[in-house]
């Protein structure tokens, strides 16, 4: 806002704003020009909104070609200097104050007439991924009509834009007045409404452009362990995986019925819990607990939320009315013993998310006063395993207390207005932590090569945000970086792997004019400080407190921001003129922002496959076999120009004999059928783009793996590895490396390269994956499969590999020539048959995958016949897990 005395004698002849995001880094700069027009001396007040949690980095202000300039300092020497100032007469002050999600930075400055005044702001923040968007907020208010106006806003993300949308939230007076352009990893979007456009109406002198310009968008995303991104000595590290089964959660709902809530508040509450409710799933439990003077629960326990139990609850909360007073104390232990005791009881699934969320409006007025001592009973009282969740509403209520008890718990505070829009912020609080995917996720890195690494250990993963670590990387020495990140996921542990080239992103950031060569090193101190901050906000000694506000000092200066402890001091070049900026401190609400908490990693254990400083905490190392890849010498079905082409190795004769399989694109052949260990592969075909020499040639596509014993099945296709136990499923893609653990199977995938199912030590699979050109006239991708003889199957194991692990006496005579010198023929006896067999070559690809190594074998004619039992049409199965059918 630009206000003035007197008004229509100052003219802004232009504000514009111009954003660039570089990788979730949004680099801010609002600039007004403006003119005295009046006959004399005129204050102009140059205000603006900052969203909370930004760093405000420079300062400029230009007042007819005097220039003044900013330098950031600690806070109370900033102050001793304007306060010399001051006293000799020379200052004009500039103030911070607040707002909801926004913080003002307000100056003002004497205008003589016919005088030209610049002011220049620049911030940057980091975007925070909710609800599966990033959404870049600009506050727009020049407060009178423009004659040059414009938001510019540029998107440089390195991973690639899923979709730039830009909301109308100016209003429907600014429809379509918005450009945007989007390429696969840049959008540029623009608004630049004339003078008529900026018009309340078109007699009006007043403007219409007074609210936020918002930006929406979300990047792609490959792979499940996340994008490394590494510049400039500094990596960061985003992690978001989708395509993950929720973990079910034990909520308990805390609401404030004290008088205070009365009315609208009330109204509004009622009206999103009864939406929330709503939302539960069947495999969640949940109670509620409301509380004035006294505290009161809907039930004693936690309940499954069926269809009847939500209604009933949404029918006691209909009934509240509110009155008395507020303790909140009570009201928090009450939660935590409900939570405590079904943990006791052992009525907790292992895997679930527990949570509380308090939802109040104001400070305790009964019971425990003091919030110190609320802080440390609920420190005390809450498990490590257990999160708790404030909502806070209006401007009444501590909301210091209530990010320091969230914060202390694994959990987060938000403020909400007390207004017509209280219902639809607590349903978009609530779907933030709706839907948790994975919990204790820890974040790996070789320590050799990194260091001061922020928080790499959290609590949760909820679906639709996204987890950010950044650290120092040593490019000098390193060529590329490692990271392994372990999490529980609804059925299986995960290990996931990521290895990044140091150098992938310079040629990329450096040609692009726009992309902020400081990303990573600014995203890592926005980290970094935060976290302090909120380090701070807990630290039990004053001591602690006091080396911890030395480290965010250092960091401030270092990086030129303005954070609690730093201020801003602008001065002429003269230095006869100064003015001082600094973040408030506002009584009801604490300094800052507290992100998160860094716990401290579990030790290194040295689990087999996985390197020594990856902290495997979640795998105990008897899940981890030795990577054991099946020796070469054993089976391999698999040729780029040929049918599902199997070669089985006999190892007590030390001979490798051939057939192929022509069968068509859909059925599906069963590989391995073993009743005594309950282990089933079957392979389903595809086919070729079009027929060759009037032939359709076949490869798998997908092959599936069941183990009854253990109640789980893996699919293999070309495209995805999916691990099912019941309704539950984890998958990874291809473009992945990583492990999934489940009931000691272990599922590793190689990135573009094969997968390894290791069931404790007594069997191993691999598949390889063969990629095609995608626009190959006639070939497709494909699976090869390869069966250790090792493999312990049962005395009754079929199938047409299976049925080979008890070696059937194979005698080979009578070499002769063939009809090529290079293949010769001879005459085999197997299982009671005389056979013609050729000698001749087949391709292994486990050592070469592209040209593989040839295999001397004697290949059996007609599908099969004579070796393999029966008929090979005996093999086909009607579904991917089905056992075979003996005849």
């Amino acid at each position: 806002q630009l206000q003035v005395e007197d008004d229509d004698k100052i003219g802004l002849y232009s504000y514009k704003v111009q954003s660039t995001i570089t990788s979730r880094l949004a680099n801010t700069m609002i600039q007004a020009k403006m003119v005295n027009n009046a006959k004399r001396s005129q204050h102009i007040v140059f205000d603006v909104q900052v969203p909370k949690g930004a760093f405000i980095d420079n300062f400029t202000m230009d007042v007819n070609g005097i220039t003044f300039t900013s330098k950031i300092r600690e806070k109370s020497e900033a102050r001793k200097m304007y306060s010399q100032a001051k006293a000799k007469g020379k200052a004009a002050g500039i103030v911070r104050s607040n707002a909801l999600d926004m913080e003002n930075f307000k100056t003002e400055v004497n205008v003589p007439p016919g005088m030209r005044i610049q002011f220049e702001l620049h911030y940057h923040e980091m975007i925070r991924r909710k609800l599966s968007s990033y959404e870049h907020i600009i506050s727009v208010k020049p407060g009178r009509l423009a004659k040059h106006m414009e938001v510019d806003v540029r998107i440089i993300e390195p991973q690639g834009l899923r979709y730039v949308h830009v909301p109308n939230s100016l209003g429907d007076h600014f429809d379509g007045i918005t450009t945007i352009s989007k390429g696969e990893k840049k959008a540029h979007v623009s608004f630049k409404p004339t003078m008529a456009q900026q018009r309340k109406c078109p007699t009006c002198s007043s403007t219409a452009v007074d609210g936020n310009f918002v930006v929406q968008y979300d990047v792609n995303r490959e792979t499940t362990g996340g994008e490394l991104e590494i510049f400039n000595g500094y990596f960061i590290h985003f992690f978001a995986p989708e395509n993950l089964d929720p973990l079910p959660k034990n909520i308990l709902f805390v609401i404030d019925v004290s008088g205070s809530m009365w009315g609208l508040k009330m109204k509004q509450t009622i009206e999103a819990m009864k939406a929330i409710l709503s939302e539960l799933r069947a495999a969640d439990q949940f109670s509620l607990i409301d509380f004035n003077h006294n505290v009161r629960c809907w039930r004693d326990n936690l309940v499954s939320a069926t269809p009847a139990q939500v209604e009933d609850a949404k029918k006691y909360i209909q009934t509240i009315h509110p009155n008395g007073g507020t303790n909140i104390n009570e009201a928090l232990l009450r939660a935590t013993f409900i939570l405590n005791e079904a943990q006791n009881l052992g009525m907790l699934d292992p895997n679930s998310v527990s949570m509380i969320v308090l939802v109040s409006d104001g400070d305790p007025t009964v019971g425990e006063l003091k919030l110190t001592t609320i802080q440390k009973n609920m420190k005390q009282s809450i498990k490590d395993e257990f999160s708790l969740f404030c909502l806070g509403i209006g401007f009444d209520v501590d909301y210091d207390f209530l990010q320091r008890i969230a914060t202390d718990n694994r959990g987060m505070a938000q403020r909400i207005f007390g207004n017509q829009e209280t219902s639809a912020q607590m349903k978009n609080f609530y779907n933030q932590v709706s839907t948790p995917l994975l919990k204790k996720i820890q974040f790996n890195y070789p320590q050799e090569s990194v260091s001061d690494v922020t928080q790499s250990s959290f609590h949760n993963y909820f679906g639709g945000s996204e987890i950010v670590v950044a650290g120092k990387v040593d490019t000098e020495n390193l060529q590329h970086l490692e990271s392994i990140v372990t999490a529980t996921a609804a059925n299986a542990e995960l290990v996931m792997e990521t290895l990044r080239d140091v150098e992938e992103l310079d040629g990329f950031v450096k040609k692009d004019k726009y992309a902020d060569p400081e990303f990573t090193k600014k995203l890592w101190a926005y980290l970094t400080v935060n976290q302090m901050l909120a380090e701070r906000n807990t630290a039990p000694t004053a001591a602690l407190k006091r080396n911890i506000t030395k480290s965010i000092l250092q960091v401030s200066l270092d990086h030129h921001i303005v954070t609690p402890f730093t201020a801003m001091l602008i001065e002429n070049a003269e230095k006869d003129e100064i003015m001082l900026a600094d973040q408030p401190k506002d009584p009801r609400r604490g300094c800052c922002p507290g992100q998160c908490l860094r716990l401290t990693p579990n030790a290194p254990n040295n689990n087999k496959g996985i390197p020594a400083w990856a902290n495997v905490t979640a795998v105990p190392v008897s899940f981890m076999p030795e990577q054991r890849s099946p020796p070469v010498s054993s089976l391999s079905i698999n040729r780029v120009d040929n049918d599902p082409h199997f070669i089985i190795h006999l190892p007590k004769s030390q001979k490798n004999i051939c057939f192929n399989v022509n069968s068509e694109p859909g059925k599906i052949l069963n590989l391995v059928s073993d009743p005594g260990t309950g282990v089933v592969v079957n392979g389903q075909l595809v086919g070729a783009k079009k027929t060759e020499n009037k032939k359709l040639n076949t490869y798998f596509g997908k092959i599936g793996f069941y183990f009854k014993n253990k109640g789980l099945k893996v699919e293999i296709t070309t495209e995805t590895i999916t691990l099912k136990d019941g309704s539950y499923g984890i998958t990874l893609t291809w473009s992945d490396t990583g492990h999934i653990i489940r009931k000691q199977l272990l599922v590793s995938v190689k990135k573009e390269s094969n997968v390894t199912i290791t069931v404790g030590e007594e069997m191993s699979f691999m598949v390889l994956l063969h990629r095609v050109w995608k626009n190959h006239p006639v070939n497709v991708d494909f699976l090869g499969i390869y069966i250790p003889p090792e493999n312990q199957l049962s005395p009754a194991a079929h199938g047409l590999i299976g049925q080979f692990a008890s070696e059937p006496a194979v005698y080979i005579h009578h070499q002769r020539p063939g009809q090529a010198p290079e293949k010769p023929q001879a005459t085999m006896e197997v299982k009671g048959n005389k056979l013609t067999v050729t000698r001749g070559l087949q391709k292994d690809y486990r050592t070469d995958r592209v040209l593989g190594t040839d295999v001397p074998c004697w290949f059996v004619h007609n599908s099969g016949k004579g070796f393999i039992d029966g008929h090979y049409k005996d093999y086909l199965v009607p579904h991917l897990y089905s056992f075979l059918k003996k005849p």
